[in-house]
């Protein structure tokens, strides 16, 4: 599937060919505190069919429990999430974040990960109230 999107402030735009099978939610600690909410959701893509069409993201690198270093990359302007990856040159993968693409209404995710660091109200949000607009 092609997709295509950007930050919030415009400064960094992108374009990608992903599978939407490979659509996640990761409750991982870093995530949660990367997001400053309860996880990320993200998607796949491959190297070959990643592209930054504008903007240089800022990226700074993670060394994460495992002790595998992650690139996290982000608008140097606005501080949108965009991407993590290895830490390498030439990742062979992006997990592109997913409110950074236009077509995120139609990525459902398919997996969850780090379920263990999960905060417990976020893995049960059908039985919070749900008001359309903001009250």
């Amino acid at each position: 599937m092609k997709i295509d999107g950007g930050c919030h402030c415009g400064n960094i735009k992108f374009e990608a060919e992903i599978d939407p099978a490979d659509v996640g939610v990761c409750h991982c600690t870093d995530c949660q505190s990367l997001s400053g909410t309860a996880f990320t959701t993200y998607v796949f893509a491959p190297r070959a069919g990643f592209k930054l069409l504008s903007g240089t993201p800022k990226v700074y690198y993670k060394t994460g429990s495992s002790g595998a270093k992650r690139a996290q990359a982000f608008c140097p302007e606005c501080g949108s999430r965009i991407y993590a990856s290895a830490a390498v040159a030439e990742p062979e993968r992006y997990n592109l974040r997913l409110g950074t693409i236009r077509q995120r209404h139609e990525l459902r995710p398919q997996v969850q990960i780090w379920c263990r660091s999960a905060l417990d109200w976020a893995m049960d949000l059908g039985s919070v109230k749900q008001i359309p607009r903001q009250p």
